[in-house]
């Protein structure tokens, strides 16, 4: 459920040009919500909203509920009062995620094997191979839309052009349910009629960002040098990708064996907690999910990230990249802590309404400054063992046992063994002590 502003006027006529244009951005509409209408017909007209439960946020939305205010993050509790008539179903990842593999291999794949998936409701094609088979990119557009629907009643939108850039954008402005074609021709023109955040990856920090310097629109950012863009957002790479992308370019291509970027777990607390010991036995369970499925996947990972969301629904994320890889518990979990700890000591620090623990949790100085609603881990920096040159430390070469502590070595022989119990007898079988 995308929130990524629309403009009217994109949704066109931009002429009828395929030459060139053999990239499509094909996009579900409202999927999860689409999901669960195909399976339950009765749902059909209806505002369905996936989300339930007091404490849980909106993932999805159908387009009838959209009237309402309803958007993507938004608190259950919020969207009930917003449209009470609403119908809140549950989020059921397994079933969107085999009808998405389904519509992949069985409609996008019988087109061509150039894809590359972005997420479960969306991804690229590369369809200059199929010309052969096909009239135009056009032709396999509207295929695809008709394919979808027929055999799994959902629509999507798809956008046609020469790049990836334009193709998204195309996409996000045919919705719902349509297609857009941009001549190569025409992708300056395009993008230049965009608000910022048209363009994907500029969100609401860099927009006040650019406006600082008098720059509201994709046309205004045109009209700049590519030193000048530099300057404003302070990073030559990021410059150089909005050069281009204000000018309807883009260099990326097609990864179609786009290997996992990340592996989290995070969990919502019943009630908003300032108490640090929840807090650590929360971070300790994500960061025990998450070693099992790095170890699961064959991969190793070499940034921790923990994020935190508040009673107020803001959040923060604190990163840290390690000097060797690692896939166990025992390592992650300590990372997860020092980071939470360094969360909060910038918060006691830059929140002048917390001052201090005192004031903001009834006179617990042990207590947390801020309550805390979610918590989670992640691990990027993915990469196979086989491919992973590791230094060994002075630790690795120590005795297991000396003062007394257990080592590395046999810890991570230690999580392996739970794997197997837990392959055998449920995820939830065992737990380990850290």
């Amino acid at each position: 459920m995308s929130n990524t502003p629309r403009l009217a006027a994109a949704k066109r006529d931009w002429g009828h040009d395929e030459s060139g244009c053999h990239v499509l951005h094909i996009d579900m509409d409202a999927f999860y919500a689409s999901c669960e209408v195909a399976r339950h017909p009765e749902l059909r007209g209806k505002a369905v909203i996936i989300g339930t439960g007091t404490r849980s946020v909106v993932s999805a939305a159908s387009y009838e509920a959209r009237p309402y205010g309803i958007n993507s993050a938004m608190p259950v509790s919020r969207a009930r009062r917003l449209c009470p008539q609403g119908v809140f179903l549950p989020v059921d990842m397994h079933y969107y995620r085999s009808v998405s593999r389904r519509i992949f291999n069985e409609v996008f794949a019988s087109v061509t094997d150039r894809i590359e998936q972005v997420s479960v409701d969306e991804g690229y094609m590369d369809v200059s191979s199929a010309m052969q088979q096909w009239s135009g990119p056009s032709e396999i557009g509207a295929w695809i839309r008709r394919q979808v629907w027929e055999r799994f009643h959902v629509t999507c939108s798809v956008g046609i052009a020469a790049n990836k850039l334009v193709a998204k954008m195309a996409s996000t402005n045919a919705k719902p349910d349509g297609m857009l074609l941009i001549p190569k021709s025409m992708h300056a023109s395009f993008v230049q009629i965009m608000p910022l955040r048209g363009i994907p990856g500029i969100g609401p920090s860099l927009e006040r960002k650019l406006s600082q310097w008098g720059i509201t629109s994709v046309a205004d950012l045109a009209r700049l040098g590519e030193e000048d863009v530099n300057r404003v957002v302070g990073s030559s790479t990021l410059g150089h990708t909005l050069f281009l992308a204000a000018k309807g370019m883009d260099e990326r291509k097609l990864s179609t064996h786009t290997q996992e970027k990340s592996i989290g777990a995070e969990r919502t607390f019943a009630q908003d907690t300032t108490d640090p010991a929840r807090v650590n036995a929360l971070l300790r369970q994500c960061s025990d999910e998450v070693a099992s499925s790095l170890r699961k996947h064959a991969l190793l990972a070499r940034t921790i990230t923990v994020k935190l969301r508040f009673a107020d629904l803001s959040y923060v994320t604190k990163a840290h990249t390690l000097e060797r890889p690692i896939d166990t518990a025992s390592l992650i979990y300590p990372q997860a802590m020092a980071l939470c700890r360094q969360i909060f000591s910038s918060s006691k620090h830059s929140d002048s309404d917390s001052p201090g623990a005192e004031d903001s949790t009834g006179g617990n100085a042990n207590a947390l400054p801020r309550a805390v609603r979610l918590a989670g881990v992640s691990a990027s920096g993915l990469s196979r063992p086989e491919e992973t040159p590791i230094q060994l430390t002075i630790d690795d070469l120590m005795p297991d046992d000396v003062n007394g502590a257990l080592g590395s070595k046999r810890l991570s022989e230690a999580e392996r063994t739970l794997d197997i119990i837990r392959s055998r007898y449920g995820k939830n079988s065992v737990h380990l002590g850290l």
